[in-house]
């Protein structure tokens, strides 16, 4: 328990070093190019992108810092030394730090969508590695409605490593999509940062205590550089966290989903994203034409945001897209106008969902809506977890 004493006071220290260090490095990005305008506002002035990086880098340095502290114990003993343990945080940070320089290179070079998908892939190679040598353990408890068909527990080899590698893809690329207006991303972060972090306490008295210790070493860290950054993209956002945020961001959650051995549960956590990416497919996969900026539109006039949208020209129009459009028309989960000549309709992000349904709304009051309902959705992953689970498996 003292070592976690030790981590708060680093991740303070880290808090500071982060809210001191942003402002002052702004005009280093602007000067190197790296600004862009924001889009939601009347304002066209520079705002700084890609600080992700800063407090990226300012979080993996305090977990650096901490590993003394966390194998103080052991490195008197060389004979008892956790070897497999280091070799896990060792593996952790490695995939992290991939991730902070890719992310950048993406802020940099504006890389294609094909290799956002490539890169996480990549970053998790040393992460499937370790879990490989340390545990291979590729089996899953089948839910209690289902073993009549399939026995207590199933062996899927090879696949289980398929499924890692594409949930480090989806915790990646699922914030990066869900973005767009100021506070929003790291907001969501926030919000599953800090679900990881109460649900490793919650679980520090089971069995898997030392995996959830392993989780709490990672987490606090990032909760504590990520508030810093929190500050200062806050509407008024006065810097953008750019990709690498969100790649950092979503590859620790991943780590520890997969080392800690909790991955549903961090899935649970983002069901807002899971529903956006599910909304977002027919655009992503280019069923229904997708602009390559879905952000809202900005009215000057009335200082609020409206949904933004795209225009499928009826002699294009495909078969799959046409029934798609029908059944999101019967659910009502689009507003579209209607001619002889093309379907006007909302871009198909949570985001513009939200404006539909709740009306032209400010900025801030829209990310508060969005981070409401991630919060929601963390109770509701909760319950599943907790309450519900109960009836699907042995607790």
């Amino acid at each position: 328990m003292w070592s976690i004493i030790i981590l708060i006071i680093y991740c303070v220290i880290a808090y500071l070093i982060t809210d001191e260090l942003i402002p002052k490095l702004k005009h280093l990005f602007i000067n190197a190019g790296l600004y862009g305008i924001d889009l939601c506002k009347v304002s066209q002035e520079k705002i700084p992108e890609a600080l992700g990086v800063v407090s990226g880098c300012i979080f993996l340095v305090t977990i650096f810092l901490f590993i003394p502290i966390a194998f103080g114990n052991d490195l008197m003993d060389r004979g008892s030394f956790p070897h497999n343990e280091f070799a896990e945080l060792l593996a952790a940070l490695l995939s992290i730090c991939c991730m902070l320089l890719l992310g950048f290179a993406d802020d940099v070079l504006n890389l294609k969508w094909r290799y956002k998908l490539l890169l996480p892939t990549v970053a998790s190679l040393p992460l499937l590695v370790v879990y490989y040598v340390n545990f291979n353990s590729t089996t899953f408890v089948v839910p209690l409605p289902l073993r009549h068909f399939f026995g207590v527990s199933v062996n899927i080899g090879f696949l289980y490593y398929i499924y890692m590698g594409m949930l480090a893809v989806f915790c990646t690329n699922a914030i990066n999509i869900l973005a767009g207006i100021n506070g929003l991303e790291v907001g969501q972060s926030l919000v599953i940062a800090l679900s990881i972090i109460i649900f490793n306490l919650l679980e520090l008295k089971g069995d898997q205590f030392k995996a959830h210790y392993f989780s709490l070493h990672i987490m606090i860290p990032y909760l504590s550089t990520t508030l810093a950054l929190f500050k200062h993209n806050w509407y008024p956002s006065r810097v953008f966290v750019g990709d690498t945020f969100c790649y950092v961001s979503g590859m620790t959650f991943a780590v520890v989903g997969i080392l800690s051995h909790f991955s549903k549960t961090v899935l649970l956590f983002f069901l807002p994203q899971i529903i956006n990416f599910l909304y977002s497919v027919p655009q992503l996969f280019h069923i229904i034409p997708c602009p390559r900026h879905r952000l809202p539109k900005y009215s000057a006039e009335t200082n609020l945001l409206q949904a933004s949208r795209t225009v499928i020209p009826k002699k294009d129009q495909k078969y799959l897209s046409k029934k798609i459009v029908v059944v999101l028309s019967f659910f009502r989960l689009i507003d579209k106008l209607e001619d002889d000549a093309s379907i006007v309709m909302n871009n198909m992000t949570l985001i513009n969902l939200f404006l539909i349904k709740f009306g032209p709304m400010s900025e801030v009051r829209l990310t508060v809506l969005l981070l409401m309902f991630q919060v929601l959705c963390t109770c509701v992953a909760f319950i599943i977890r907790y309450p519900l689970a109960s009836y699907f498996y042995d607790i």
